[in-house]
């Protein structure tokens, strides 16, 4: 059964399950997407490495990249190969010291490894033809940061983001710094966005 290629299209809070999330793949060449409930911790893994930020210290798949680069080991390939009950299965195709190796993973911790080492993601057409959606409207802007307005009030939104738009820019890199050495991703991406608007 041939590989469909699949590209992380981002993170968004999950509409079915409190306090998780959902990870969104789409076809590399093609119209469905794929959304996966992951947990907070895998998620923020995720968006980190999408937003490009930089933790003060190494997350787990941070330092599983140094072990194993210093060891000559290389990850290839991700490849979601089953899906059972709900339940996504993942393998790691990693190769070093003239070897090829398979290893199982959570499919949330392979796509936070494959962000990281740049390689590619694929699935079968089968679970594609499964888990796959079309969306009806026209698809949404491709976001790479959590999508804060789900299971959020309002009133708070709008709060953050007036208090980001009064900030000069010398204040909001202060906060980022902050929110990226206090571990807090997810406000470091909202004050990411304002900075992105005010540089163009």
């Amino acid at each position: 059964m041939g590989k469909v290629k699949l590209n992380v299209l981002g993170i968004s809070y999950s509409q079915t399950q409190s306090g998780a999330y959902a990870l969104v793949l789409s076809e590399a060449d093609g119209e469905r997407r794929i959304p996966i409930i992951i947990g907070g911790f895998e998620a923020q893994a995720i968006a980190i490495q999408l937003e490009g930020l930089t933790p003060p210290r190494p997350l787990t798949h941070d330092l599983f990249v140094h072990l194993s680069n210093k060891f000559n080991i290389k990850l290839t390939e991700v490849n979601i190969y089953k899906l059972e009950e709900g339940v996504f299965f993942s393998k790691l195709i990693c190769s070093g010291n003239d070897k090829i190796e398979t290893i199982d993973a959570r499919t949330s911790d392979a796509v936070a490894l494959a962000l990281r080492y740049h390689c590619p993601v694929f699935t079968t057409e089968e679970i594609v033809e499964r888990a796959g959606i079309i969306l009806d409207t026209d698809p949404p802007k491709e976001s790479t940061k959590f999508e804060d307005d789900i299971d959020e009030p309002e009133d708070y939104e709008d709060a953050v983001k007036g208090s980001l738009k009064e900030a000069s820019v010398e204040e909001l890199e202060k906060m980022l710094n902050e929110a990226i050495n206090d571990e807090n991703y997810e406000f470091a991406t909202r004050v990411r966005d304002e900075l992105d608007k005010r540089k163009k």
